[in-house]
């Protein structure tokens, strides 16, 4: 993440949190990172610099005035007119990072080789809750590769529980020794 998104992110959640809409931005954000992702054509035409910043914040206000928040609105016309739409994902990164910081929220990725049931689910909820102390908004992969086990990453750590794993650490145990 870059410093202007850092800035840019952090000066959008500093304004919704005085403003007590910073669960509602957060999810605003979410949603329209999702739809850019999913029409990169729309995106290429906003950073298209043969037309002018007035055309292209004109489109953006086209397109999304009543879909989103005027202060979402607004947050993208000035990275639109500053050249700096494609730190989107970057804002959104950081005021996520704030907004998980201020309201205790851990987020975690697990990922596994089949999907897991409603069952492993709220036990492994309930282990990182009470791992964390903080509440823990949960991502899952399913990666046959894995095998068997559980592969979770949270806080910038990464607990490899999974039988590749533990058979390379076995490996690792017997060639060392000889």
């Amino acid at each position: 993440m870059t410093e202007l998104a850092r800035e840019y992110g952090d000066g959008l959640y500093a304004l919704c949190a005085e403003e007590n809409l910073s669960a509602d931005m957060l999810s605003e954000l979410q949603e329209l990172k999702k739809c850019l992702r999913e029409e990169p054509d729309f995106f290429r035409l906003l950073s298209n610099m043969s037309l002018s910043k007035e055309e292209r914040v004109g489109i953006l206000d086209n397109a999304l005035r009543g879909q989103v928040h005027p202060y979402l609105l607004n947050f993208l016309k000035i990275l639109c007119e500053r050249g700096a739409l494609n730190e989107f994902e970057g804002c959104e990164a950081a005021y996520r990072e704030s907004y998980n910081r201020d309201h205790s929220v851990v987020e975690a990725s697990v990922t596994t080789s089949a999907p897991l049931d409603e069952k492993q689910r709220a036990r492994l909820m309930e282990k990182l809750r009470e791992m964390t102390g903080s509440e823990v908004h949960l991502s899952e992969k399913v990666d046959a590769s894995v095998i068997d086990g559980v592969l979770l990453e949270m806080n910038g750590q990464r607990y490899d529980n999974t039988l590749r794993h533990r058979l390379e650490t076995i490996r690792q145990a017997l060639t060392a020794e000889t």
